[in-house]
């Protein structure tokens, strides 16, 4: 008699993790298998035969079960370990998972699968698409989900879902989404992508092709993203994203364009007067389609935090003693702190301003909604939070963030802290009223050590 087991038993005998995120509980617990010879197995539902039970394998099993029960795509449609042809070549590893368009002729969708925690296979799975023709390729390790659409050869941006059978290609495309689609489909929720890990492969397949600056780029399209999600958030009725990789590159080119053009309006003073996005239009428009279906704004910016921690430590310069403080690291010191909402903070050397920023967020009490701060949230940020730094990259996000926590108002200033003597003018008016000369009040009421 077999000994039926679970992937769950598989997971504890190896003492293994598995992060099988973009399955739900019930698929996972659906999937038989059993034990034969000391090996687990399945039985394949396309192939109807006996299959020992691999990682992969397993991935395999539960994503055909996605594509019949969920996505509606009939058994016939669907092909396994069908071999590519190069040229006059047959490629010695065959795609994973083929599924055909209705009249069964031609691939429409090709699906590379890897093994739990493996990351690798985008380059190939792009390779199977050019040589079939596919329009859809889908990469999934059963953690994380990446669906690429095949604009053209070598021109490839991602689609927000894989198509159901009784949709078309267009409807995925065009569909328009308000912020409350992005709450329900976003990516970060639904699978185990991270904003650094979205960030890592659009600057792989795109930003290192694009002869352009990657950190300015992707701060401009977050700038850019954020403003959409605070706007529909504050808005009085139904508000479409603008955010969305729908229409011609042109169209998506000027709808991004402009969005940015108003968020530097709004939150005045990280960006240079008539600064815009360097990126080409088809450019931009693969970036969108990475980033439009994932939320930044959540209850307490982390998201967006851990991003421009990337962005920042990406281009650090040890020899100028950049060296960032861990998330982490900066959360225990803040606890301990303890601030109350009438004392003052100054991290003068404040790199993207982790210390302000989760200062912030313990004296609110960790609640931040994508409509804004209310009054007192907006006093204390604007009031009692100060920062120094001389890096002109960590102080655009470090003002991007501060201002975004204190919606309008950041007491963010670019200076040589151990110079004062050479700071500007705006950064002696800003900091004037905090700066006291111990012991001598005199001088303290005209503020004169900085003269």
């Amino acid at each position: 008699m077999l000994n039926e087991i679970t992937v769950m038993s598989i997971m504890r005998q190896r003492n293994v993790s598995w992060n099988l995120k973009i399955f739900s509980n019930e698929e996972i617990s659906a999937l038989t298998l059993y034990e034969k010879k000391g090996k687990p197995y399945l039985k394949c539902i396309i192939r109807e035969k006996e299959i020992l039970a691999k990682p992969e394998e397993i991935v395999r099993q539960l994503f055909l079960v996605k594509l019949i029960k969920e996505y509606g795509y009939l058994r016939e449609q669907i092909k396994l370990e069908k071999s590519v042809q190069f040229g006059a070549t047959v490629h010695e590893k065959s795609a994973d998972i083929v599924i055909y368009d209705k009249d069964n002729q031609t691939p429409y969708i090709i699906v590379e699968l890897k093994k739990p925690n493996r990351k690798d296979g985008i380059d190939q799975l792009k390779g199977y698409c050019n040589a079939e023709g596919a329009p859809i390729g889908v990469w999934t390790n059963g953690g994380d989900i990446v669906v690429l659409h095949r604009d053209e050869p070598n021109i490839y941006s991602n689609l927000p879902d894989i198509p159901h059978a009784n949709q078309t290609l267009s409807d995925v495309l065009n569909n328009p989404w308000t912020l409350d689609d992005l709450k329900k489909f976003n990516r970060l929720d639904t699978t185990q992508a991270t904003l650094k890990s979205v960030i890592l492969d659009m600057e792989d397949l795109v930003l290192a092709n694009a002869g352009v600056n990657g950190f300015e780029e992707v701060f401009k399209l977050i700038f850019a993203k954020l403003y959409d999600e605070w706007k529909s958030a504050n808005s009085s009725k139904l508000r479409y994203l603008q955010f969305r990789n729908t229409g011609t590159s042109k169209e998506v080119f000027d709808r991004v364009t402009k969005l940015f053009e108003e968020a530097q309006d709004h939150w005045v003073g990280v960006f240079r007067e008539g600064e815009t996005f360097d990126l080409s239009l088809d450019h931009l428009k693969t970036c969108v389609s990475f980033l439009e279906n994932i939320k930044l704004f959540n209850s307490n910016l982390q998201v967006i935090d851990e991003a421009f921690e990337y962005l920042t430590v990406k281009d650090a310069k040890g020899e100028k003693g950049q060296y960032f403080t861990p998330r982490h690291v900066i959360d225990m010191a803040v606890k301990m702190l303890d601030p109350n909402d009438d004392e003052y903070i100054i991290d003068t050397a404040a790199g993207s301003c982790g210390f302000t920023v989760h200062t912030i967020f313990h004296v609110w009490g960790n609640l931040f909604e994508a409509k804004g701060p209310n009054d007192w949230q907006k006093n204390y940020a604007s009031k009692y939070v100060y920062a120094i730094d001389f890096d002109p990259r960590s102080i655009k996000i470090a003002k991007a963030l501060n201002l975004i926590a204190g919606d309008g108002k950041t007491n963010v200033f670019r200076a040589n802290t151990l110079d004062p003597r050479n700071w500007s003018e705006d950064v002696k008016l800003g900091l004037k009223s905090r700066l006291l000369k111990t012991g001598n009040r005199a001088d303290d009421r005209s503020n004169l050590v900085l003269e």
